[in-house]
Parts: C-alpha cells; structure tokens; sequence
C-alpha cells in the first residue's frame, strides 16, 4: 500500500467578512428548496480515505454503532486517494457522503455543475500544509521557486497554498511552472525530480519530508496570516432533501467523533498511523502538535461569510474558474 494514498484534508478562514447576497431579495437553495425532517432509506454510503476524522470514525466503530442505534446502516466505501474522487462518486450516485476534505474542489465541483451541497465544515489545526522541496534542490525560500515547478492538486488546497506564498512574495505566478497531479502521482515526480516542489498536505507532506529528505519552503500554519480552505462533508442536493434525518444524524455523529478525538490524541492518532502505514516517527509528530479538530455547522452564518470572502479570493486569482454564492449549496436539517 503506498503511503502516499492520503488525501485531503485543510481547511481555511478569510480575512473579512462577505455579505450572503441578501440585497437580491432571493432566498437561497437551502432554504427554498429543502423540506426539513425527511427520510427515505435506513443506508448511508460514506466515502473513506487514509486521513483524520473519517478514518478513524469508520476504524473506532463508535459512529457506525451510533446510527444504527437510530435505524440507519452505514456502508463505507473506500479508500479514495484525494478528495476529487469522494465527490464524482456522489455526483454519481455511488456514494452519499464525501470524506471530508477540501472546500475548494467542492467548490470547483459545484461550478462545474455537481449537485452538491454542504452539510458541515471542518477547521482542523494546527495547519501543516507546506510546499516542500528536496535538502539538495537549493531551494529554501519561495523566491527560489521562480523558473522551477511544482506539483499541485487542480483548484485545490496545494494550488491555492502556491499562488498565496507568491503572492505574498510578491512573485507572478507565470514565472513558476504549477504542474498538475494528484497525490499518488505527485508523491512520485518530487522523488524522482520530475518536479522541483511539491504543495501537499498532511500527512503526505510529512511523510515526504521525511522520505524524500525535504524541508519547508512554505509553511501554511507558519508563513500565512490568513485561512482560505476548510475542509468540509457533502452530499447531493436530492440526498439532502430526502433525507434531512440522515444527514442531522450523520452531523451529530461526526461531531461526537471530534470531541472524542480532542481529548484521545495518542489513541487517535495511532489509529490513523496503522492503518495508513506510515512511520511512528510520523504519528509522534502529529501527537505533539495536538492536531484539533472544530466542526462548523452549515447554519454558522458568521463562517459562512468568512467562506463566501474565502471563495471571492480563489475565483479572483483564477484558482476557481467563476464565482460561486456559498448559501445557495448548503444543506438543511
């Protein structure tokens, strides 16, 4: 099993707050267009990968046991490498649930015209998400990275973490090559040199710093003063509707889940570790830094004007292709 299949997971805050299109005098998808309290299946298909809070509610059997107790089975579908896939299998129909990464290729996504909406958002930190670079690249500032290339997710945490540390330099993008790759192949190109750069995030960054012999370049947690991606659960806007119920329960389940984790690191922790392979020097790492997870409910209408600056940034800078209005696509429960 590589180590490398290990998606995503960031999350970010903005630097102001945007208004919800209120002076449209329109009300959003939410909440004209979902019944509350319905509920038409006892199954749901939730999609996995080798990360946090998924991983360890499907490895701790404590959520699976919760919703039964209340008439619903879950069926876990997995592992998925990245977050991209968690979301074509519920555009699909293949899934109900994505794994709980990344709002901004959900974003894409929605744009591209997935029926998806959100039905709870994750800040998670401490944030590690980095753009690494090999010990004998020469590379050791973000100035260093003009004229090389670096492996990037499309319309994703790692593109977006690139374009910010340029932009705090300073530096136009056209002047570094973003190569386009998804984690198991972008793990690869760093090692072999096919890439000067890598923009990921944990713990694959973590693990490549440690395999490949790398260092920071850029470290988000560090070198940026702001969030702009959070990650987040979604579903389709017909499974949002149908079932109401189920995607409260799912909420409140992933909710208990974080408490517990909060206060369990070193079982947390380890629970990821075996399960994704990777090195105890790697899960140390995580217990030291005490990673926290905060759930936010789609009703939060102060982080929902934080997501809707944060979304403004991206399309502003090309990371999404147009705008997107945050409180058309979330769900209602």
């Amino acid at each position: 099993m590589s180590s490398f299949l290990t998606p995503s997971r960031r999350q970010f805050l903005a630097t102001g707050l945007a208004g919800l299109g209120a002076a449209s005098g329109l009300l959003p998808f939410a909440a004209a267009a979902q019944q509350k309290d319905t509920r038409n299946t006892d199954v749901v298909r939730l999609t996995w990968g080798f990360h946090g809070l998924t991983l360890i509610a499907k490895e701790r059997g404590v959520f699976e046991k919760t919703l039964a107790d209340q008439g619903i089975k879950v069926e876990w579908l997995g592992p998925f490498p990245n977050h991209a896939p968690t979301l074509q299998a519920v555009t699909g129909g293949s899934a109900d649930f994505g794994f709980g990464g990344s709002t901004t290729p959900a974003f894409a996504a929605i744009i591209a015209g997935s029926p998806l909406v959100f039905s709870q958002f994750v800040l998670y930190e401490p944030r590690t998400t980095a753009i690494i670079a090999k010990d004998n690249s020469g590379i050791n500032t973000v100035p260093d990275l003009v004229g090389k290339s670096v492996a990037v997710n499309r319309s994703g945490l790692g593109e977006f973490l690139l374009v910010a540390a340029l932009e705090k330099h300073g530096i136009d993008r056209s002047k570094v090559k973003f190569v386009y790759l998804n984690p198991p192949d972008a793990a690869p190109a760093l090692a072999s040199g096919k890439v000067d750069a890598w923009s990921m995030w944990s713990p694959g960054v973590d693990i490549a710093r440690l395999e490949y012999k790398a260092h920071d370049v850029f470290l988000e947690g560090r070198d940026l003063e702001f969030f702009i991606d959070y990650s987040s659960y979604v579903t389709s806007r017909k499974f949002a509707t149908e079932n109401s119920q189920i995607v409260k329960a799912v909420a409140a389940a992933y909710e208990t889940e974080a408490k517990w984790t909060n206060a369990n690191v070193v079982e947390a922790e380890t629970i990821v570790q075996k399960k994704a392979g990777y090195s105890e020097i790697i899960r140390d790492q995580f217990i030291e830094r005490k990673r926290h997870y905060t759930l936010i409910p789609v009703t939060d209408k102060d982080f929902i004007a934080q997501l809707q600056t944060a979304a403004d940034w991206l399309a502003a800078r090309k990371i999404l292709p147009e705008k997107i209005i945050v409180a058309d696509h979330l769900a209602q429960y």
